[in-house]
């Protein structure tokens, strides 16, 4: 089983002076933390210069997939048959990007291979005993 599922994805910045324009930006999930996922942006698309990383529910994510989905911090709706809409929500304003669809199911297709929908506290059951016998806990 890998222990970190990475998956480089192209994001365009909706909402901008300049209009939308592509960035790279990855999808992090790791089996031993199975109810998130991670998405890391790079430095030059934030205000401060700083690379930023927003955690999520995996759930989260697949919900957004089929409708509208979170009321929090991070939403995410389909947009059109092939498209994706996350928003990121801070003190700063709202971050709207958008990816393809395909990219999502690909990602999820592969952290559902690493720990099945439904499975997440199995997983962090044998996280924790893993990390008690060799003396991490």
């Amino acid at each position: 089983m890998p222990s970190v599922i990475d998956q480089a994805v192209q994001i365009r910045l909706l909402a901008t002076a300049s209009g939308p324009h592509a960035v790279p930006a990855v999808l992090h999930y790791r089996p031993a933390d199975p109810l998130a996922v991670r998405m890391s942006f790079p430095p030059e698309i934030s205000l401060d210069g700083a690379a930023v990383d927003w955690a999520f529910a995996r759930e989260l994510l697949a919900e957004g997939l089929r409708g509208p989905a979170g009321r929090g911090d991070v939403r995410v709706r389909p947009s059109g048959p092939d498209r994706t809409v996350m928003e990121f929500h801070a003190d700063e304003g709202i971050a709207m990007v958008q990816l393809r669809t395909a990219d999502v199911r690909l990602f999820l297709a592969r952290s559902y291979e690493a720990v099945p929908a439904g499975r997440e506290q199995t997983q962090l059951a044998v996280e924790r005993g893993l990390a008690e016998l060799f003396g991490a806990a």
